[in-house]
């Protein structure tokens, strides 16, 4: 795996060197590069973005207010346009990950060297991917790039497109929707995939075919107050295909040592910096209700969990830091996880869907599945075991019938909280809930007009070399602004 992975990281190095808009011209020898390693770089490169803690790159664990910061707080007060975040993202997903997908997924279309089921097996895990891609882009900017002119190659038309028009985001989500079904549709379970190229699950394709309704249910749900109707449709099509165990975890896998190693660790210990903490909000909230995850997640200051004041300039000795755990370099990293489906399931029980269980069922086997996981990574009964699990769900703060608020508040509050270090899907939980609720901090920018943001802002590149697509896709979606709720946000 170590030396797949090393593959990988040069062939997503080569790759990513590419002016954006020659995506899929080669100018450094990699035309070559068969289909299978360009799958698992664009995978890769998806689970390492999503992990990463860059303050240049993935600002979402402190957007969700998992983590504080010490001596440079612009990032928790969303002061991001001098350091470029918004056009690293947009490069990333368009060149890194989206790129290495539709290039893999030609080469497969043209290999007559392989039967049909392993062809579709594994068109069908590239179009998983790209769906899941564009599902982060969509959600986080609303109006984006899609497909070219003849609406098949992946993003921007790597000849002469480089000022591509934006398409509206909700004709987007409907269409990426349409596609996740048409690739549940081609799973093969008799025939072969990408085996050990796959990253995730070794070529499982029956592994697949659930996280593929796995983001259904994800992708279903975020729609549950724009389009009721077809947010039930898409929940009740996948909750019986969905993750039924932690077995099921989509997860990235890391290596120990460098380069191909978690980005926390990256960011943390091989940098030798202290800029992370974690935030006071989620110590607080933890602290509240008696978490046993607290030692799995960071430490003790003078024998108690405290958390850094969020959106302020804090003293790295003064607080708890991240735990040895979180601060290992081969730590994996989740992509989704069977305790998000189960709270989803929850969700979907209170808005009268026709799935099987009760909400307190269904929020229970969530809680459960996120604490056995780190139980079982830890592999430390004295830190966290059955029992503590067990005295946390009977607690009348956190058991289903007696928790404060009503079940968003319920159901938001635990989902935040089992999304630790899933940073943009722990802020799309705030976004779409509006719990748990998170406050901006007084020295937030003034674009943020005193509010978490509700949106990304655009790259500065667009607005620079884009100029009138910009401002088009700008003016369709109200105005680029952090405080622009976007279309499935209307509660």
């Amino acid at each position: 795996m170590k030396r797949l992975l090393l593959s990988v990281f040069v062939l997503s190095f080569v790759l990513m060197s590419c002016d954006i808009t020659d995506m899929n011209e080669d100018t450094k020898g990699a035309t070559n590069v068969a289909a299978d390693p360009l799958f698992t770089s664009g995978q890769f490169n998806l689970g390492d973005y999503l992990h990463n803690t860059s303050v240049n790159l993935n600002n979402f664990k402190f957007m969700a207010q998992y983590f504080s910061a010490t001596d440079y707080p612009a990032e928790s007060r969303y002061a991001f346009a001098d350091r470029g975040v918004s056009s690293n993202i947009w490069s990333t997903l368009y060149r890194g990950i989206l790129a290495n997908l539709q290039e893999s997924k030609e080469k497969i279309k043209a290999n007559d060297l392989i039967g049909e089921g392993e062809k579709a097996n594994k068109i069908a895990s590239i179009e998983v991917l790209n769906v899941m891609t564009y599902h982060y882009m969509v959600t986080l900017w609303g109006d984006i790039p899609y497909l070219n002119a003849e609406g098949e190659g992946e993003a921007l038309d790597p000849d002469d497109n480089s000022q591509p028009t934006y398409k509206d985001a909700e004709e987007i989500y409907m269409d990426l929707m349409e596609r996740l079904d048409n690739a549940i549709a081609m799973f093969d379970p008799s025939a072969d995939s990408f085996g050990e190229a796959d990253n995730f699950y070794q070529g499982d394709v029956g592994k697949w075919i659930k996280f593929a309704n796995s983001l259904k249910l994800r992708m279903g749900i975020m729609l549950a107050d724009s389009n009721p109707d077809i947010a039930q449709t898409a929940v009740e099509e996948a909750a019986p295909n969905a993750f039924k165990s932690n077995g099921d975890n989509a997860i990235i896998p890391f290596d120990s040592n460098p380069p191909n190693t978690n980005p926390l660790w990256e960011a943390i210990v091989q940098s030798g910096r202290d800029d992370y903490i974690p935030s006071d909000v989620l110590v607080d909230k933890m602290n509240e209700l008696n978490d046993p995850r607290r030692p799995v997640f960071y430490d003790k200051k003078d024998g108690e969990y405290i958390g850094g004041p969020y959106g302020e300039q804090n003293a790295y000795a003064d607080f708890s830091h991240l735990s040895s755990l979180m601060e290992e370099s081969g730590r994996p990293g989740v992509i989704m996880g069977y305790d998000e489906v189960e709270l989803i399931l929850a969700e979907a029980v209170e808005r009268g869907y026709a799935v099987t269980g009760s909400a307190a069922d269904h929020y229970e086997k969530a809680i459960r599945a996120d604490m056995e996981y780190w139980k079982n990574l830890v592999g430390d009964p004295e830190i966290i075991n059955e029992d503590d699990i067990d005295a946390y769900l009977a607690q009348d703060e956190v058991a289903y019938a007696t928790a404060p608020g009503n079940w968003k508040q319920k159901i938001g509050n635990q989902m935040w909280l089992a999304l630790f270090l899933q940073g943009t899907q722990g802020w799309n939980v705030f976004r779409r809930l509006g719990y748990p609720d998170l406050q901006a901090p007084t020295d937030a920018v003034s674009a943020a007009k005193g509010e978490v943001p509700v949106r990304f802002r655009y790259p500065i590149d667009e607005q620079n070399y884009n100029e009138q697509n910009y401002n088009n896709a700008s003016e369709a979606i109200g105005g680029d602004e952090f405080t622009n709720n976007l279309f499935w946000d209307v509660d």
